[in-house]
């Protein structure tokens, strides 16, 4: 039985929560990502079904927002747990995918000042954002948000025969207290 989440009224736009019934929606934005781009090293296309798993297994620890205008569903963000090690759980990672006709409109910036807001109810001190490089527009664009380029990893990733480094960038939202075992 498919899933549906009720149509917007025509020039409705908002951000809201992801669930599973935007799995199909949410793999058809991120598959040409997958295909086409070095911004995430996925290399193969991710099904609905597994789209479904994995939006399920974040939400119950973190927010995956999505950004809606007349129904139709332009871009997304989400965190996911860093490292697996309990002292990394004040940590997340940060993703935002746009679909073409999303980007520059502010929207990318919308859904994470969004995420940035949320991610204290969700027990998050730091946000990482991990960027493929080179990536100008992104490094500018978590620049503008505040964070900070902690580091970069070179010849991390291996995409289209091609070895690709990776910046860390950073956002601390509070301190988190010496001595705090989480």
């Amino acid at each position: 039985m498919a899933l549906k989440k009720p149509a917007l009224e025509p020039g409705t736009r908002m951000i809201d929560e992801v669930t599973a019934a935007d799995a199909e929606a949410i793999a058809a934005l991120y598959n040409p990502y997958v295909r086409n781009s070095r911004v995430t090293f996925e290399v193969d296309p991710v099904s609905t079904d597994e789209m479904m798993r994995r939006i399920g297994q974040t939400t119950q620890s973190y927010p995956w927002i999505a950004w809606r205008e007349d129904g139709r569903l332009l871009g997304y963000a989400y965190l996911a747990r860093f490292r697996s090690r309990a002292a990394y759980d004040h940590v997340a990672e940060s993703s935002v995918y746009l679909h073409p006709d999303a980007t520059g409109r502010g929207i990318g910036t919308a859904l994470y000042r969004e995420l940035i807001a949320r991610a204290p109810g969700c027990g998050i001190s730091r946000i990482i954002g991990v960027i493929a490089l080179p990536n100008e527009s992104s490094e500018r664009f978590h620049a503008m948000l505040g964070f900070k380029r902690t580091g970069v990893l070179e010849g991390v990733g291996c995409k289209f025969g091609e070895l690709i480094d990776t910046a860390y960038w950073q956002l601390c939202l509070d301190t988190v207290k010496e001595g705090d075992d989480g």
